[in-house]
C-alpha cells in the first residue's frame, strides 16, 4: 500500500512538474522607439515567440549605446536563452557577446550585422545590397519620368548612419546603378559630396537631414534646381522633403525632385500618395520576425537553422551564416497591393 502511495505521489510531482515547467526566454535588444519600423519588428517577434511557445524579454536602448549594452548584460545575467540583438552601433558589442557565449546564450542578429566578434551565431536581413540597387532605380525611373527634358540630372546623396553596418549595403548597391551615370554626364551631384564619410547620416536623424540638405540647396542650388534625392530611409525623407519645400519646391515652376525611401512608414507612405516622396522600399517585418523565430527554434532544438547565404556578411571575425528577404519597391503604382492588399496596413492608416 505504502509503495502504491509513493508511485503515485512521484507521478503526481512529476505532472506537475512537467504542468509547471518554465518556458525558455528569448532575450530581444532594440535600438529605438522612434522609428514605427522598430517598433513593428519588436511587436511581430513578442508575438511570434508567444505563439511557439516562448518567453521574450523585449527591451529598446532609444539609439543610445550605453543603455543597450546595459540592457544586453542584464538580459545575460538573468539567464535568456537565446539574445535577438538589432544593434545600435554593430561594433560596440564584443564584450558582452563573449560573456554570452560564456554563459552558454547563442546570438541572433537582427537586421544589423554585428561586428568585430565571433560570437554572433546567425544574422537575420534583408538583400541590403539590393535594397540601395532599388532605390537608385526608382531614382532613375523617376528622374526619367518626371524630368525628361532635363539633362544632366542634378542629384544629392544621403547615405544612413555610419555606425550601422547595412547603411554601406544600401549605399554601395545604389553607387552600383547610379555611378556609370555619374560617369557617362547624365547625373551630376551638385555638392561634389559622395562618400560614406560625406554623406552618411548619424542615428539616421532627419533633422540632421534637413539640416544638411538646407546647407546643399544654399550652397549648391541658388540658380538651378536639383531633380533627384538618394535618401537610404523615410525618416530622412521626410526631413528632406521639408527642406525643399521649405524653399518652394513642389509649387510653381520648382517641380519636387524624386525622393526615395525605405521602410514604407505611413508619413512617408502619405507623402507618396500627396505626389511629394516618390518611392519607399518595403521590408515586411513579419516575415524578418517569422525567420528570426524560425532560427532561433532551431538552435535551441538543436537542428540547423535555415539560411540562404554564405558568402555576403564577414563581420570582420567570421563570415556569419545569413538568410536575406526579398525587399519591395513601393510608389504611388503599387502601394495598395503591397501594402494593404497584404495587411501590412488598413487603408484608414495610410489616408
Amino acid at each position: 500500500m505504502k509503495l502504491k502511495l509513493a508511485t503515485a505521489a512521484l507521478a503526481i510531482g512529476a505532472s506537475f512538474m512537467g504542468f509547471g515547467a518554465m518556458a525558455e526566454t528569448i532575450g530581444i535588444a532594440m535600438p529605438t522607439k522612434s522609428s514605427a519600423r522598430w517598433i513593428s519588428d519588436g511587436n511581430s517577434m513578442v508575438e511570434q515567440f508567444k505563439a511557439a511557445g516562448y518567453d521574450t524579454d523585449l527591451q529598446y536602448a532609444e539609439d543610445d549605446i550605453p543603455n543597450q549594452l546595459a540592457q544586453i548584460e542584464n538580459m545575460i545575467t538573468k539567464g535568456v536563452d537565446v539574445l535577438v540583438i538589432a544593434a545600435i552601433d554593430g561594433t560596440t558589442l564584443s564584450n558582452a557577446l563573449e560573456n554570452a557565449a560564456a554563459a552558454d546564450i547563442r546570438v541572433v542578429a537582427y537586421d544589423r550585422l554585428i561586428r568585430d566578434s565571433g560570437n554572433v551565431d546567425y544574422y537575420a536581413t534583408f538583400d541590403n545590397f539590393k535594397v540601395g540597387v532599388l532605390q537608385a532605380t526608382s531614382l532613375v525611373d523617376g528622374l526619367k519620368a518626371r524630368f525628361p527634358d532635363v539633362k544632366p540630372w542634378n542629384v544629392e546623396l544621403f547615405g544612413g548612419s555610419p555606425d550601422d553596418n547595412n547603411a554601406y549595403f544600401f549605399y554601395d548597391g545604389a553607387m552600383s546603378v547610379l555611378q556609370p551615370l555619374i560617369d557617362d554626364g547624365s547625373i551630376v551631384i551638385g555638392s561634389g559630396q559622395t562618400g560614406m564619410d560625406k554623406v552618411g547620416t548619424l542615428r539616421w536623424d532627419g533633422a540632421v537631414a534637413q539640416s544638411r540638405m538646407d546647407n546643399l540647396l544654399s550652397a549648391n542650388y541658388t540658380d538651378k534646381q536639383v531633380q533627384g534625392v538618394l535618401s537610404p530611409y523615410d525618416g530622412l525623407s521626410i526631413g528632406i522633403l521639408s527642406s525643399l519645400k521649405g524653399v518652394g519646391y513642389g509649387s510653381g515652376d520648382l517641380a519636387m525632385p524624386i525622393v526615395t525611401g525605405q521602410d514604407a512608414e505611413v508619413p512617408s507612405v502619405k507623402s507618396i500618395l500627396a505626389e511629394e516622396q516618390y518611392s519607399t522600399i518595403f521590408k515586411d517585418t513579419r516575415e524578418l520576425a517569422r525567420v528570426t523565430v524560425g532560427m532561433v527554434d532551431a538552435l535551441l532544438k538543436g537542428s540547423e537553422p535555415e539560411i540562404n547565404d554564405t558568402e555576403t556578411y564577414d563581420n570582420g571575425v567570421k563570415v556569419v551564416p545569413s538568410y536575406l528577404l526579398e525587399p519591395v519597391t513601393v510608389d504611388a503604382s503599387n502601394w495598395e497591393s503591397v501594402l494593404i492588399d497584404l495587411g501590412y496596413y488598413t487603408a484608414d492608416q495610410v489616408k
